[in-house]
């Protein structure tokens, strides 16, 4: 997508543009028709688009050529030129999306003017998608517990396939950095990955978003879709999608093609869908809030994203990431974290999941010193636990219980926090406590404390006796 495609039904005008073109080095192809220039573009996307608006003998004038490029290859800068130009077929050209007009007979210098400026625009705009591309792709995942590894097997099983994937999983535990891992490691990862944000987009604008529009003021304004063309859309929280543009995203998914709101073109475009959402999406249906179909297109591949919750383990390896990221974009101190503040950190409870836990980093690393570990001390307590004087304030409910009964609610939590803090592996779990393994399990079942397999991983919970018929 370097060379310059030259379209001009005069083969002398043509030529000569190639050969001066050529003289400054850059590479050229040439077409006579708007059929031979269609092959062409078909072939290969040109880096820069030469267009004359009259072709004798074509099936298309150039404003329909440029129509075409803008909808199928809109990085593709068109500069449009013609013999018989006047200011209206200017101002048509550049409302459909032309770089610039120039009027025949041309001025070379102004041509290459002209051209140099095109071309410096599109190097820019590839050059500006590439980066932000790369930004994305350097949010790594992060984590090594058995849930963690579980849904990154899964990831990496639909990397190589076009197949829509429906992610789930509470907010905050990281369900657009599964997406952006999927695009990175697919055959699309050079492409757009564009994100959808369908609880941000106020209802009135949704489809104008999505579709973009066309008017004859401002001419042809490209929506998400369409940018997304040859890559990746990620549709966040899809279940807030207003009810009316679920049917036409379902004709889109059907179709590959739509009209922008106000225009009669047909825009086609190549995706790959990746969805999200924290909700049961089939009691949205059952609610008539969500469309069954739609969930059956996007629904193909369901992947869970599990919560911090799920996966305490990678707390001290998830903390190390954000304080090493919070230091290399913002210059904060690079520190390490005490036993105690992992310990604490691993039996906190975590409503924001991810994003919680990097939040708190950095609050930690902005009002924290700048050298030494960091300490318990300076983790926000998730209620008062102590006195000033260092004695443990009991809660209201503990307080109202006999001993035998509060002693063993107390047991029953710290060992249902401890064996979830190691991820269900109970020779840890012993280890820390500073029990016999063959001691903890006898007291596990004592309490009613039980582990079962969740999301790949071991979990503790309370062992619910079956209901009684």
């Amino acid at each position: 997508m370097s060379d310059i495609l030259i379209v001009d039904d005069e083969r002398d005008i043509r030529e000569l543009v190639s050969d001066i073109l050529e003289d400054e080095g850059y590479s050229t192809r040439l077409a006579g028709n708007s059929d031979e220039c269609m092959a062409e573009i078909n072939s290969e996307p040109p880096g820069l688009l030469i267009l004359d608006i009259w072709l004798k003998d074509s099936r298309m004038d150039g404003i329909d050529i440029l129509k075409s490029v803008k909808r199928d290859n809109p990085d593709v800068p068109v500069v449009i030129i013609s013999g018989h130009g006047n200011i209206e077929i200017a101002v048509a050209a550049i409302k459909q999306g032309a770089y610039d007009f120039i009027e025949k007979p041309f001025n070379i210098d102004q041509l290459m003017v002209v051209i140099r400026r095109a071309m410096e625009t599109s190097r820019l705009r590839r050059e500006n998608a590439s980066l932000k591309r790369k930004e994305v792709t350097n949010s790594d995942m992060i984590g090594k517990s058995a849930s963690f590894r579980a849904m990154q097997s899964q990831l990496d099983k639909v990397t190589k396939s076009n197949g829509r994937v429906m992610l789930s999983g509470p907010a905050g535990s990281g369900k657009e950095i599964a997406a952006r891992y999927i695009h990175a490691h697919s055959n699309r990862a050079n492409a757009p990955f564009v994100t959808v944000n369908c609880a941000g987009v106020e209802p009135a604008r949704v489809e104008e978003v999505l579709f973009g529009r066309e008017s004859s003021e401002r001419g042809i304004e490209p929506g998400l879709l369409e940018e997304a063309h040859g890559g990746v859309v990620y549709f966040d929280e899809v279940a807030d999608m207003p009810m009316g543009t679920q049917s036409k995203i379902l004709r889109v998914l059907v179709d590959q093609q739509f009209q922008r709101v106000g225009g009669s073109d047909k825009v086609r475009v190549d995706l790959r869908v990746i969805s999200s959402t924290n909700r049961d999406l089939e009691t949205e249906i059952a609610a008539d809030r969500f469309r069954e179909e739609l969930y059956h297109r996007l629904n193909v591949v369901p992947i869970a994203v599990p919560s911090l919750e799920e996966r305490r383990e990678d707390i001290p390896v998830l903390a190390q990431h954000f304080i090493e990221m919070c230091n290399e974009t913002q210059g904060l101190a690079m520190r390490e974290i005490s036993e105690e503040a992992v310990a604490l950190l691993q039996t906190m409870t975590w409503p924001g999941n991810v994003r919680q836990l990097k939040n708190l980093i950095e609050r930690v690393l902005i009002l924290g010193d700048e050298s030494g570990p960091i300490e318990a001390k300076e983790l926000p307590a998730e209620e008062e636990k102590t006195d000033d004087s260092g004695r443990v304030v009991l809660s209201g409910a503990l307080a109202t219980l006999p001993l035998r009964e509060a002693r063993e609610a107390f047991e029953r939590e710290y060992l249902l926090t401890q064996i979830n803090r190691f991820g269900g592996n109970i020779s840890r779990t012993a280890s820390f406590v500073g029990m016999e393994r063959s001691a903890l399990h006898r007291k596990l079942k004592s309490l009613g404390v039980v582990t079962s397999n969740k999301s790949g991983a071991r979990v503790a919970q309370l062992d619910e006796p079956e209901p009684a018929e």
